[in-house]
Order: structure tokens, then sequence, then C-alpha cells
């Protein structure tokens, strides 16, 4: 009742009446002046003009016509938004042009056909005004629509901005601006940037660019004539500065500094910590630094850390002289490391994130950059990188719905850590969106790192004694398992044995250390088992195998037909499929797998994995797939299909890495690019 009611025709004109009374209001309450003066009268004799504005900053835009005999038409969208702009400006004498740009879906939101009109009115001597970023965002990012449009009309772009003193901005993807009355009112207005008719790909590009820049000043400028600033940028297009609750953050966790060496001995008798490496917590490196530059490559856990070795190894191959710093934060991370990092790669804990420590941290290495993957954002470490003018990479890039909602809810904090990430390498569109909405500046699609990585390496002595106990048993893996889907898969076993009275089903925890709580948890089912901790390999009596060691999933997933994925029947999002494909495994999972969301939906549009809802039905699938072994063939070449078109992710990411060492450090071929 209440959405159609606010569809109505009545209403809209009605709000948008309001609206426009509301605007008349605001400049007839305060003092207007130009920057510079007289600038839209000098601008006349190139009219028809295309005037470029910032999203969220259009409220006072009716002031920009001059005079009634100037016909100006404005682009808006074709939603209900659109209605009510339409409704506000047709009372000072303009028009409309309905549509909007593709964004970076490239869906068609009318902006074709709208471009089209605006050539139209163009021709008819009509100005036509529209804003510069497409919804959603990023924000204060030109798109090429604008270009394109004064490349094919040859008619100017005159960046433009109409601000006031007072506002309240909302908390949209734009900061929509609300002006308000009694204030005092600028019209700014920038240097006209032409695009040739006959511009090239590199020269759109370049006059997007311009565009982007003069919007920036002109906005800027035109809020210091105000005798303000706005709240999110800054004149020189610096991120914003840390406000209270970042300030807060850094107070409290120096106020923590000296029990920091308490909480580490704890988690040490815990075994969540290394006695001999406990002082790198505290910012304290156990090796010297070696000479030259060095990327810092921080990756929280062994998730994480797996998605950069194969990165490093790739940097390490092409630039041998490059010195790589890798830190991270768990104990079978640091482990996997050790295990897996070529010669000459540094490893160190991560410093805790405190400031006395993240400063003795960055004192010792001087890191030329700091690559950081996935979601890991550390207010002290990206304030220490922003004083040292350090820049911050975010590499492999992904976010939660319920992490991406957490940071929305508090924009003033989430826009000065985002927007002081140099580059962000997003897995996918979805995830590049988010981190544009949050404050990131430069995010392009990369990829997925774990696509592109080698499958998990498999030591051939260990298979060769584990295919020797395993003998002609059929197996079931369940891989990267959490809390609460360990008892799933023990009562799935003890289904299944009705049809595999022989069964071996191997459970390899996300977490190791959870081994004998899980081995415990399976003696009281009746089971018998064993952890691979203790016992090398399974013998004919164990029902169940439990493999809570670091580094060996590999080994599992070469036994196993069909696995599994864990994170996926209890709320975590999921684990990484792509590994079991390398392998040949046949993947299974349950529904909640947004963290690999895009590998998913990819594999299960070429139906190359099976979702399950619960146990019952996992057994149901399982037995299908232990007694059908063409299926599980033709399942493994689909899905060995589906993974190869989604690789290209380590050249892409590469590539833009190699850019923020000195040109002198870098290939041969990245330096003539840059020359």
């Amino acid at each position: 009742m209440v959405s159609r009611l606010l569809k109505s025709r009545a209403v809209i004109n009605t709000i948008g009446r309001s609206m426009a009374a509301y605007i008349r209001f605001v400049k007839r309450t305060s003092h207007v002046s130009d920057d510079p003066p007289n600038f839209i009268e000098n601008n006349l004799p190139d009219t028809p003009l295309i005037i470029a504005m910032w999203h969220g900053q259009g409220l006072l835009l009716p002031f920009i016509r001059p005079r009634d005999d100037i016909k100006v038409a404005i682009m808006v969208a074709k939603h209900i938004d659109g209605d009510i702009v339409h409704a506000s400006i047709t009372p000072f004498g303009m028009t409309t042009i309905r549509g909007a740009g593709a964004g970076r879906k490239g869906k068609d939101k009318g902006g074709f056909a709208a471009l089209r009109e605006c050539m139209k009115a163009l021709r008819s001597d009509t100005t036509v005004a529209l804003t510069a970023d497409i919804p959603p965002g990023p924000a204060r990012k030109a798109g090429l629509g604008i270009v394109t449009l004064a490349k094919l009309s040859g008619r100017p772009i005159l960046p433009c901005a109409v601000v006031t003193r007072h506002y309240w901005k909302l908390n949209t993807w734009s900061g929509f601006t609300v002006n308000l009355p009694f204030s005092k009112m600028v019209m700014a207005g920038g240097n006209q940037v032409r695009v040739p008719r006959h511009a090239s790909d590199e020269e759109l590009q370049a006059a997007r660019k311009l565009l982007e820049d003069e919007l920036n000043e002109t906005t800027a400028r035109a809020y210091q004539c105000a005798g303000t600033k706005e709240r999110g940028i800054s004149a020189k297009g610096e991120p914003p500065a840390f406000g209270l609750k970042l300030k807060a953050y850094a107070v409290l966790t120096r106020a923590f500094q000296p029990a920091a060496s308490l909480l580490l001995r704890y988690r040490e008798r815990q075994g969540k910590e290394e006695k001999t490496h406990i002082t790198e917590r505290m910012g304290y490196a156990s090796v010297g630094r070696p000479a030259g530059d060095i990327l810092w490559f921080h990756a929280a856990s062994v998730g994480e850390a797996t998605a950069v070795f194969h990165l490093i190894e790739r940097l390490v191959k092409e630039q041998p002289t490059l010195r790589i710093l890798l830190t991270t934060g768990t104990v079978t991370s640091a482990r996997l490391a050790r295990k897996r990092l070529p010669d000459g790669v540094i490893h160190q804990y991560v410093p805790l994130d405190a400031p006395e420590f993240m400063t003795r941290f960055f004192d010792h290495w001087q890191p030329t950059a700091v690559i950081l993957t996935e979601s890991e954002i550390w207010p002290n470490m990206i304030r220490e990188a922003r004083i040292r003018r350090i820049p911050l990479v975010l590499v492999n890039g992904r976010m939660s719905p319920t992490s991406f909602r957490r940071w929305r809810k508090q924009m003033r904090t989430a826009n000065p850590l985002f927007s002081s990430l140099d580059l962000v390498l997003a897995q996918s569109d979805r995830y590049a969106v988010s981190f544009e909405r949050l404050g990131a500046r430069n995010v392009i699609v990369g990829g997925n790192l774990k696509i592109d990585a080698p499958p998990p390496p498999v030591e051939k002595a260990d298979l060769k004694k584990l295919r020797k106990a395993i003998g002609k048993r059929p197996v079931f893996l369940a891989a990267s398992t959490h809390v609460g889907e360990d008892e799933i898969v023990a009562d799935a076993h003890i289904a299944l044995k009705a049809d595999f009275p022989d069964l071996l089903t191997i459970i390899v925890p996300r977490h190791p250390d959870r081994g004998e709580e899980i081995c415990a948890m399976l003696k009281a089912r009746g089971l018998t088992a064993a952890c691979r901790t203790f016992d090398p390999a399974p013998d004919a009596t164990h029902d169940i195998y439990v493999g809570d060691t670091i580094g060996e999933l590999g080994l599992f997933y070469s036994v196993a037909p069909v696995a599994f994925i864990g994170g996926s029947l209890v709320p975590h999002g999921g684990q990484n499929p792509i590994e079991a494909v390398m392998h040949e495994v046949v993947v299974l999972s349950g529904p909640k797998v947004h963290n690999f969301e895009d590998a998913y939906d990819t594999l299960q549009a070429a139906d190359a994995c099976i979702e399950v809802a619960d146990e019952k039905d996992l057994v149901g699938k399982v037995k299908s797939l232990l007694e059908d072994p063409t299926a599980r063939r033709e399942f493994n070449a689909r899905a060995r299909e589906a993974v190869d078109g989604m690789r290209g992710a380590l050249e892409t990411t590469t590539r833009a890495i190699l850019t923020f060492l000195p040109v002198a450090q870098r290939p041969k071929k990245e330096r003539q690019r840059a020359s």
C-alpha cells in the first residue's frame, strides 16, 4: 500500500514541487557567489555545453542555468528517484533525459538510448547536464560515457559544483548532500575538457582522467570558497583523515601494549603462539634486514597464505634479486610458510596491531610496498604505511556480506581505511563494488589467485604408504570441516556403512588442533578412529581417519574420489573447492558458500559440483557417486573445464604488483612499459 502510494504520480509531483520550493528557499536565504567570478557567462559563447557534476552534488543544479532563454536538459535515471528529480526541476524550465550509465556490470539502464537523446539535444542547441560518476559507484570516478558524448558531439565538458557552507551528507554510495539554508552558496566552474572527434581509446581514458581531476579540484575549491571542506574527500584527493573512532582505537591499543607480553604468553600455553617467536608479535625482528627493496606480504592464516605462495614464487622467478617478507598470524600458517616458501623469502609473525609494535616493525623492515591479502584491514598498520607514504595493495580481495554491512554502518571509520589502499585487486565484480562503496579509489577485478594455484603438494613416499594402508577400501573425504560438521560426517559414515561395510572416511578439520577432540567425539559414537599425528596411516579396524596435520590436504585428496568441502553446512561461508577439482575429486558442499560464491556459481553452472542440504542428502549423494565411477569421471571433466575458464588472476596480480617496485627493480619488459 505504502509502496503504491509513493509511486503515484500525484505523490511524486507533490514531492517534486516541495523540493523545488526548498531549493529556491536555500538560494533566497544564502549569500551567493561565483568562482571564478562570472564563470557561467564567460562560458556562454561555447553553448551548448556538457555540464558535469559529481553524483550526490546536484540538488542546487538548477541555478547553473544563467538565463531563461538557455535550454538545459538534465540526464536522470529511470527509477522513482529520477521521477522525483524530474518533478523538481521542471518548475525551473528544464527538461530531463531519462537513462543512466551501465556501471561495472555492464547492465544497460537506458544509457544507450539516453546517449542518443543527449546527442539530439546538443544538436538542437540544448545544454546537457549529467553526473560523471555512475551508480553504484565508485563515487568520484568519472565514467567513459560522458567523454564519449563529448567525442561524438564535439561539445566541451564544463566541470561544475554548487555547494553551501552548511549541509547534511547522507550515508549513500555517493554521499548525497542536502544543502541547508541561511548559508554561503558557491557556484564553481573548472576548465573545459574537450575530446577530439577521432580520439583513440587511450585518448578517451586520458580525457576521462582529466575530467575526474578537474571535477575533484572544482568541487574542493567550491567548498573552500564557501568556508568549509567536504567531509569525505580533500582538495588534493588524499584519503580522509582518521576520525574519532580510529583515533580512539589507536589510544586503546597503545594502552594495551604493556599487557601484550602476558597475553602472548597465555596464548603460547594454549598452543596459539610459538615460544621462540613471541617477540616478533611485538614488532621485534628475529633476522636482519637484507639490502635493497622489500615487498611485505601479509596473509592472516592458512587460507590467505596458500593464496599468495604461488604469487610469491612467480615474483621471485621473474625477479630473482627481489626481497620478499611474508608475515602470518597463526601457528599453522607459520609452519606451512616455512615449509612452502622459496629459498630467500623471509617469514615473520605479524606484529599485534598496536602503534608502537607497528612503528618498530616498519622501522626495521622499511618495506617498499605492503601487499595485504583478501580482507586484512588493520588500522594501525594502515596508518603507519600512510605516514611513511608506503603504497598499500590488497590482492585477492573479498568481503563477506556480513562484513560489508558492518563496515557500511560505520563509513566514517571505513572510508579513511579503504581509501588508503592504493590498489585493490578484487576476486570478482561483486567484491569490487563492495570495496568501492567503502571508499577504495582504485579497484580492478583481478580474479581469484586460488584458482591459479597449483594443486596442493603431495609427498610421494607418504602417498605410497597411505594407499597401501587403505588398499581397496572405498574412501570418502570431508575436507576443511568446521565445528558442527564433524558430527554430521560421523553420522553419515554410520549410514553409509550399510552399503559400504569397509568404508574409510577421512576427516581433515580446517583447524588441525581439533584432531583429538574430533577423535573423542567419534569414539563416543562407537566408531574406531585414529589421528594422523599419532598414527601415520589407518589400519583395517579404523572407521575414520582424522588428518590433523598441516599442509597435507593434497595427500588426502589423492586417495579420495569424493569430497565434502566443509564450512558450508554451518554459517561460515565455505572453503576452497578448486583444490579438490585439481586432484580430480568430485566436490560436494552445503549451501553456505558465500566466501567462494563465484567459484561455486561457475562449477554449479557447469553441473560440476553437488550441493547437499543436510546429513540425509549427503549420504544419498555420496552413495550414488561411490557406486558410479562413470558419473565421477564426467563430473571431473566438467569441473576441470570450468576451472580452466576462471584462470588469469596470477598474471594480472603479478603485473600490478611489479608496478609498485622502483623502475630499476622491475623486469626488462616492465621497465620498457614504464618508460
